[in-house]
């Protein structure tokens, strides 16, 4: 609903529903993941490059499948967030994650190394 300033509040969007929109305003292709449970682990079954996938709640692990040679995740940490892993076996992971469960990171996994960036701005 619109205010008295003629400001239209986010009512309906979460931070991730915010991320996804802004993907698909820069047609940004990408997939949304669903967590196999509710602590946020995720699996990613697919047969070549995976392409760009969004953790639809924070991050808790990731598991892709041997089929998976390259894919892209945007996430958020979870709190207790263990990392990623490729048929069950331990990624290298290349970056920093702060567990914060606010922070937006993007995943990009070659080989067996998932390299993670910070996408969300922060005042130095």
């Amino acid at each position: 609903m619109v205010n008295n300033d003629r400001i239209v509040p986010i009512q309906k969007l979460d931070w991730l529903s915010v991320v996804g929109t802004v993907m698909k305003l820069n047609n940004t292709s990408f997939s949304v993941a669903a967590a196999s449970d509710v602590d946020g682990n995720f699996a990613v079954t697919a047969s070549g490059a995976a392409g760009n996938i969004l953790a639809n709640q924070p991050l808790k692990s990731l598991d892709f499948s041997s089929g998976v040679t390259s894919a892209t995740v945007y996430f958020v940490a979870a709190f207790d967030f263990v990392g990623f892993s490729k048929n069950g076996t331990a990624c290298t992971l290349s970056g920093t994650v702060k567990k914060d469960g606010v922070t937006l990171y993007k995943g990009v996994l070659s080989s067996s190394t998932v390299t993670v960036t910070e996408m969300t701005p922060s005042l130095a």
